[in-house]
């Protein structure tokens, strides 16, 4: 466990069952010395712990989730694992990054695709009056751009995660791009912004392949005829037995990283999220 870096942390989980997933995580943060909480729930539909790992002291906090789960069949490399091994990567580099007055909690979500289970659970179970924002990592290990979806209306945490994304080089349309609300596909942040809290998720994508995905996130049932044929990538992997190790791009893995560390950064600037 020498090598901390996003491709290397993806290993944890990838290719295992949902309950290896679940026990490999607080056995790795053990063995690093990680202070971690657990939030452990039962509801009719499941049931699953989630963990949490906090970063910095202040009183307001950002939330970054990546579900640990992968459906069954899939080795879930894309979804989710490459998403839990780059926030694992940024649990000793962010502390540097994180502003006065301001926590990171690193929230690592069980049952993500039973309907955003444990996230819900945790909403429903945890206090969150000090929550600004919250952005669920998706599919982060293929693509060149920056992703921010679920984006319809513009809330100053928004404005922020996008000055934060123009400051460290990305620009608009080119760098990352912002979507309105996707019809079918989801993801833990909807369990926190159905509570009033912006919540938005965020995924690296293809630029090459922008209009595409454009199109088939937007159009889910022209884009099920079409996709019977093809799926732009990261959809063409996503819930199959592809989702494979060896699918991922460790330079968008770093990208994620980069921009999550630029993120954190910038939460101080003017018009920070006061949600």
């Amino acid at each position: 466990m020498g090598d901390d870096s996003p491709a290397a942390l993806t290993r944890l989980l990838c290719g295992r069952d949902n309950a290896a997933r679940e026990a490999a995580l607080p056995r790795y943060l053990q063995y690093r010395g990680i202070a971690f909480s657990r939030h452990r729930f039962t509801r009719p539909e499941g049931r699953g712990d989630t963990f949490a790992v906090e970063l910095g002291e202040g009183p307001r906090v950002l939330v970054l989730c990546a579900h640990h789960d992968a459906v069954p069949g899939s080795p879930g490399a894309n979804d989710n694992a490459a998403a839990v091994g780059v926030l694992l990567h940024l649990i000793p580099r962010l502390p540097a990054h994180i502003p006065r007055g301001w926590r990171v909690r690193l929230l690592f979500t069980a049952a993500e695709e039973l309907d955003y289970l444990g996230a819900r659970a945790y909403v429903e179970d945890t206090p969150l009056s000090d929550v600004g924002g919250v952005l669920s990592l998706e599919l982060c290990g293929i693509g060149d751009t920056v992703a921010l979806w679920d984006a319809g209306e513009a809330t100053p945490f928004l404005g922020s995660v996008t000055a934060a994304l123009e400051s460290i080089g990305l620009a608009r349309d080119a760098g990352y791009r912002v979507i309105g609300r996707i019809p079918i596909f989801g993801s833990d942040h909807r369990a926190f912004a159905a509570a009033g809290i912006p919540a938005y998720g965020f995924t690296m994508v293809p630029a090459a392949h922008a209009d595409a995905l454009r199109r088939f996130v937007l159009s889910p049932v022209r884009s099920s005829v079409r996709s019977l044929i093809r799926r732009p990538p990261p959809f063409d992997t996503y819930h199959t037995s592809g989702d494979a190790l060896e699918t991922l791009e460790p330079a968008a893995l770093h990208r994620a990283a980069a921009a999550l560390t630029g993120i954190v950064a910038g939460l101080d600037a003017p018009g920070g999220p006061s949600r």
